[in-house]
């Protein structure tokens, strides 16, 4: 725990002194000392609280979030990923487990530093700006020990960097405890943030609201018994949802497909559907705050136009496949997500009249792969592609409210719910249902955000209040190899047949969370110990 909390004092002391155009993120943070002398401003302010939207979670975009989200959940399948999906990551593997760990904790750290800094210096600025600096701060730090408390467990609570750096006995704390944080951290989120903003890509008080929705959704079923969730928690998830899409004025692009081209979703740019999106620089040398998705997904150079793009053992498992296939009418999706061989995309490749893909032995990549330079209006490059990265869309925040409706309910034909459920198919150009239940809402999630690094989070939900049958998910999941033939003459949508070799890898209770990584139980043995409350008095306020 020494070596990830003296990164965070580090990472902490340096303010990103960045020019406050409405696109905040048009250069990187500048390596200068934070002191007593800056925050004296709502421009300062603004400046030091940009970083928490591109360099702290740039480790966790690179790698983490789809072997994470999609790998472990049972959507992808890879040549070097298999480890997740087999449920056999290590407490050594230092190429994804320890540098998403340790970035959750620079998130964590940045967030607490900038705040407090906020709160010590900013003399003579409103108190709004103030409070909304902090908000941001909050909402990151909740959003850290979202993924922490995910992907680990009981996890330690570092609210104090420097008070904390030599506490070799530190303890990991309960479930419950950093629940209870994000709960905190993210309600005072939806008090003090605005409900516009003037710098495209800021967090509002939407964003908040939404991701407390999501939050509480979750939480609802933490150590419940016999499938019951928390009604508290539910009704709580209802409530925040409900204000989101009566009042936030949003909309869902109406195009699927539109949402993960560069043109809506780029510097400078940010779709409307967009509830929470990381900020990336499209350019050249600025490494930490780049997006190198497309570099390491897309099938090869001609998607790219360049020497990356080395996704061609990366894509959809057997298990989503089959969804596809069974339901050719979710063609928009699909083609949106995976490209399927005979597919042809308009927007690569443009220049030599679009791109054809041929490849049968797998379905690769669509969604974020952008093509090259050239097809981006001469924006990004290599390891850096020109488009944001969702946390958090309006389309799901439909689909928490449907299921926050539904509630502990088997089913649901609430015409609420039914209406913002439906929202999601009729842009799918899916068939409505007249009701849904609990599967129903699961399986539209996955498929609305595939490879978006969600789905295990769903699967984790379900997982706190009936471990049983997401075990079950989990181990009839097939994530063999296959082959994927076209129907000739099949038009409107296309429909293929596939050739598999079935693969399942059973989960039990002791791999659904993540080890501590090796690096840091062994600098702090308590790690290893069993995790204890944690006392909220000793928190700042």
């Amino acid at each position: 725990m020494k070596h990830i909390i003296k990164s965070l004092i580090v990472l902490g002391c340096f303010a990103a002194l960045q020019s406050c155009s409405k696109d905040f993120t048009n250069r990187p943070p500048e390596d200068q000392l934070t002191n007593a002398a800056f925050y004296k401003s709502e421009a300062e302010i603004l400046a030091g609280t940009a970083p928490l939207y591109n360099i702290v979670w740039f480790e966790y975009n690179d790698k983490a979030a789809l072997s994470f989200g999609d790998a472990r959940g049972g959507n992808m399948v890879s040549n070097d990923r298999d480890a997740f999906y087999k449920f056999a990551v290590t407490a050594t593997d230092i190429n994804t487990l320890l540098p998403a760990y340790k970035a959750f904790y620079k998130i964590i750290g940045q967030s607490n530093t900038t705040m407090t800094s906020i709160a010590q210096n900013s003399t003579g600025v409103s108190e709004a700006a103030i409070n909304r600096g902090i908000a941001e701060c909050k909402f990151m730090r909740g959003m850290a020990y979202y993924f922490l408390v995910s992907n680990w467990g009981a996890v330690p609570i570092i609210y104090d960097n420097a008070g904390q750096l030599t506490d070799q006995n530190i303890f990991r704390n309960t479930q419950a405890s950093v629940w209870k944080l994000i709960i905190k951290d993210l309600t005072y989120a939806t008090k003090n943030l605005p409900a516009t903003v003037a710098q495209t890509g800021r967090l509002t008080r939407w964003s908040a609201e939404a991701t407390l929705a999501k939050m509480y959704l979750t939480r609802a079923g933490l150590g419940s018994t016999g499938g019951s969730r928390n009604q508290g928690d539910l009704d709580s998830a209802k409530y925040y949802a409900a204000d989101v899409v009566n009042k936030s004025g949003l909309e869902l692009n109406p195009v699927y497909a539109n949402l993960f081209k560069s043109e809506y979703h780029a510097s400078g740019i940010d779709n409307p559907e967009s509830l929470f999106s990381l900020q990336w620089l499209p350019q050249k040398d600025v490494w930490g705050i780049n997006n190198s998705f497309q570099a390491y997904m897309a099938v090869n150079g001609d998607v790219t136009g360049s020497w990356d793009g080395w996704g061609a053992a990366h894509g959809a498992s057997c298990d989503l496949l089959k969804y596809y296939l069974s339901h050719p009418e979710d063609s928009l999706r699909r083609k949106a997500t995976v490209m399927f061989n005979g597919d042809h995309y308009p927007e690569i490749n443009k220049k030599g009249g679009g791109y054809n893909y041929t490849v049968n032995y797998v379905a690769n990549f669509k969604k974020y792969i952008i093509g090259s330079v050239a097809d981006n209006g001469g924006k990004g490059s290599e390891m850096a592609e020109n488009i944001r990265t969702y946390m958090l869309r309006l389309a799901e925040l439909y689909l928490v409210y449907a299921e926050a409706i539904m509630g502990n309910s088997a089913s649901t034909a609430d015409a609420e719910a039914l209406k913002y459920f439906n929202k999601v198919r009729v842009r799918a150009g899916v068939p409505t249902k007249s009701s849904v239940n609990f599967d129903d809402i699961m399986n539209e999630k996955r498929i609305e955000t595939a490879f978006e690094g969600t789905y295990w989070y769903d699967i984790l939900r379900l997982y706190y209040f009936n471990p049983t049958k997401a075990k079950a998910l989990i181990n009839a999941q097939d994530k063999g190899s296959y082959t994927l033939n076209y129907i000739a003459g099949t038009y409107s949508p296309r429909q293929y047949t596939a050739v598999h070799t079935s693969a399942f890898y059973p989960v039990t209770d002791a791999v659904m969370y993540f080890p501590i990584p090796e690096a840091e139980s062994a600098k702090a043995p308590n790690l290893s110990s069993a995790p204890v409350d944690f006392d909220f008095s000793k928190l700042p306020d």
